[in-house]
């Protein structure tokens, strides 16, 4: 299984990234900084990340896709296409963003909205769009599953990727930010698996975090450092490394180089505990 995470370097030649990933270990990379039009640029990440074995997980696009703005909305499906353009450029698995919401406040805020069958309607429109516009040879478009806006579970999910109706719609795999209730939070071993039972051949990239309940009223759930919350960590390194497909898995949220080294030290050693190999 390829691990990946942010590295802390002051370069961004391609051909540093690449070796500082494997100086900590990882064979996955969150992509570098770069533009669609620097051709040249995007080239020299392909050549670089490939020839030291590091897979170029994913381009992060991070903006409302269903902006209550027209005018925001249209830009930030203009950037949608261009990450997936991008992403199949320079060798990326696949471009990922949330699917969009109503909250005219905050990109990923709640709604009432967010779960009604126009949103969802307008979620498949968009991907179909940002698809048929870039028209990928590789790379996949794929959102984020969030807690509070579609899609929310890998039921959700499954019936996204059946209403797009696009080879190129992928899977990009989050369980912790699904993790939205106690009775998620105390089985997340049952969560996981139903994931990769439904989505499982559909899944392209993956975020590993943990998190943890407090016990404040009302339901108060944080994010934290793999191996600090409930999270069952084995059962998701175990399930990914089965799939044929081999999807990475980037550790992500973490501010500073010393949290990644903890983080990556646990999954490592959890790894090991269930049996997957991370060489």
């Amino acid at each position: 299984m390829r691990l990946g995470a942010p590295v802390f370097v002051d370069s961004e030649d391609p051909e540093e990234l690449a070796l500082a990933h494997r100086r900590l270990g990882y064979r996955a990379a969150f992509c570098p900084e770069a533009d669609l039009g620097d051709r040249a640029r995007l080239r020299a990440i392909e050549r670089a990340f490939a020839r030291h074995d590091v897979v170029i997980a994913e381009v992060g696009v991070w903006n409302n896709l269903l902006d209550p703005n027209p005018k925001e909305r249209s830009r930030n499906l203009k950037a949608m296409v261009e990450g997936l353009a991008l992403a199949d450029e320079v060798g990326a698995l696949c471009v990922v963003n949330i699917a969009g919401g109503r909250n005219p406040e905050y990109w990923a805020g709640p709604h009432p909205d967010n779960f009604s069958p126009d949103t969802f309607e307008a979620i498949v429109e968009n991907a179909r769009h940002i698809i048929d516009e870039a028209r990928p040879r590789r790379a996949k478009l794929t959102y984020e599953m969030m807690p509070n806006m579609i899609p929310d579970g890998p039921d959700s999910y499954r019936a996204l990727i059946s209403a797009v109706d696009r080879p190129a719609f992928g899977v990009h795999l989050d369980v912790v930010n699904i993790v939205n209730s106690p009775r998620r939070y105390y089985d997340t071993t049952a969560l996981i698996n139903q994931c990769f039972d439904e989505l499982g051949p559909e899944i392209v990239s993956c975020h590993l975090k943990d998190i943890r309940l407090d016990d404040r009223l009302t339901v108060h759930l944080d994010e934290v450092l793999p191996g600090e919350g409930g999270f069952d960590i084995p059962t998701y390194l175990r399930r990914i490394s089965a799939l044929p497909q081999d999807p990475p898995v980037l550790l992500e949220h973490l501010g500073t180089a010393e949290e990644y080294d903890r983080a990556r030290a646990h999954v490592m050693k959890a790894a090991r505990a269930a049996g997957v190999g991370l060489d």
